[in-house]
């Protein structure tokens, strides 16, 4: 008889509220795994946007080499739209005042008073704080800001014209240096969050970037144009020896160039007067009047003479001198910039660069203008060097002839005195008047 099995375990039968707790359950888990899968994709498809964005403005700065006007456009409308802001702004910052440089998304009655009003570094304000402390500065509700409520032009118009209410300003650095910042703002209370702001200062970091090319475009361009200009006047001075009008007019042609002047003359100093011996830009009425000679009791020749490396004029019309009233300067020629013709301790001239607006030149103009003065003074001293070693050449020449007549007619005067070669009376004292002064 075959051996009874133990039989079967049945689980006890669920009641339908366990099943539906159950049901319950796996529902949670499932949304739950949904969820997570859709918060998945929306961080990929958020941090695709960004590298994508991010690639897009690279691709600007590489197809626009030293351009930085596209390079901000593009920057500001990608972090404008991925960081759900309003309008997006860019802000240079030169050491000492902001300009606004660049705006995305704002109204033209709000672009008009920006340019009136750029931001100023007055205390507690965005630009001022981020001066400070380098960092991004995030205000939630800037009606609740004293710059608002001071009625600073820059807030106002923000609130205003902007309707803005959150703004997050970030910093442009090099190094530790403020470049400018960027900032964005939303029409309502809603704070940035910190995604948004670790992707507005890459945003800012890439604005750095194009920042940079660009400057170091500028620079190698520059350099590349003074180089060319040192060269061109080079080849000039070499092609003209001892004649200095056309280096003159050379020199004042291409500084005035790379300097951004606009007119300009070249002195000689007689120890009285400068006297223009070429201008540029010039009217030909006032030419004439500077080629007769000016005194040297102007400000700015005094600094000169008084061994200055040059003299600055921001604004002829605040000079009392006559001469600037004389040849009617105040009026439509504002900015001088004067340097020294030097050679050693002894001041040859000067070249004069203007400009017809009240706008002083930089350094880098400065010193290229005294780069140009030193090649007027090599041109010069050649000049000088060249008609000396003429002028003892003739004088050899005409010494030897006349020795070879009397060493051909010894004890006899008349055929060196009927040479008919012109011999001047400097030779003539070395021939017959020795060391002691007493002519033979």
């Amino acid at each position: 008889m075959a051996a009874k099995g133990k039989a079967p375990q049945v689980n006890p039968p669920r009641t339908i509220v366990q099943l539906e707790a159950e049901l319950k359950k796996r529902t949670a888990e499932r949304d739950e795994a949904v969820a997570r899968e859709v918060a998945v994709a929306a961080e990929r498809d958020e941090v695709l946007a960004q590298q994508s964005a991010t690639a897009e403005v690279l691709g600007v700065i590489n197809s626009s080499p030293g351009d930085l006007a596209p390079v901000f456009d593009a920057m500001l409308e990608k972090a404008i739209r991925l960081c759900g802001a309003v309008f997006g702004e860019l802000h240079t910052y030169d050491g000492v005042s902001f300009k606004t440089s660049a705006g995305r998304g704002h109204s033209a009655a709000f672009a008009e008073a920006r340019a009136k009003n750029p931001p100023a570094a007055r205390p507690g304000t965005a630009s001022a704080r981020i001066l400070e402390t380098k960092r991004p500065v995030h205000i939630l509700d800037i009606k609740a800001e004293d710059s608002y409520r001071t009625r600073s032009p820059a807030s106002r118009a923000l609130i205003d014209l902007g309707r803005t209410r959150t703004t997050l300003a970030v910093p442009l650095l090099k190094n530790d240096t403020v470049l400018g910042f960027i900032s964005f703002h939303r029409d309502e209370v809603k704070p940035f969050t910190d995604k948004q702001i670790a992707l507005l200062q890459n945003f800012a970091a890439q604005a750095v970037i194009a920042m940079e090319n660009a400057r170091l475009l500028t620079e190698t361009r520059d350099a590349l144009e003074q180089q060319t200009a040192t060269a061109e006047v080079l080849q000039v001075i070499n092609s003209s020896p001892g004649n200095l009008a056309p280096v003159f007019d050379a020199i004042l042609e291409r500084a005035h160039t790379l300097c951004g002047a606009e007119f300009g003359s070249l002195f000689l100093y007689d120890g009285e007067h400068f006297r223009a011996i070429a201008s540029h830009g010039v009217p030909e009425a006032l030419a004439g009047r500077l080629r007769e000679g000016i005194g040297n009791d102007t400000r700015s020749s005094q600094q000169l003479i008084a061994g200055e490396p040059f003299a600055h004029v921001h604004d002829s019309a605040l000079e009392e001198h006559a001469v600037y009233r004389g040849m009617d300067m105040v009026s439509s020629r504002r900015t001088l910039l004067s340097v020294p013709l030097r050679k050693g301790d002894a001041l040859l001239g000067k070249i004069v660069a203007g400009r017809l607006k009240v706008r002083p030149f930089t350094d880098k103009q400065i010193a290229l203008l005294q780069n140009f003065a030193q090649q007027a003074v090599i041109a010069m001293d050649n000049a000088r060097l060249i008609t000396e070693t003429r002028e003892a050449l003739e004088q050899q020449t005409a010494t030897a002839e006349v020795l070879g007549v009397i060493n051909a007619s010894p004890g006899e005067l008349t055929p060196a005195l009927a040479h008919d070669q012109p011999v001047s009376q400097a030779n003539w004292l070395a021939l017959f008047c020795p060391a002691s002064g007493i002519c033979v």
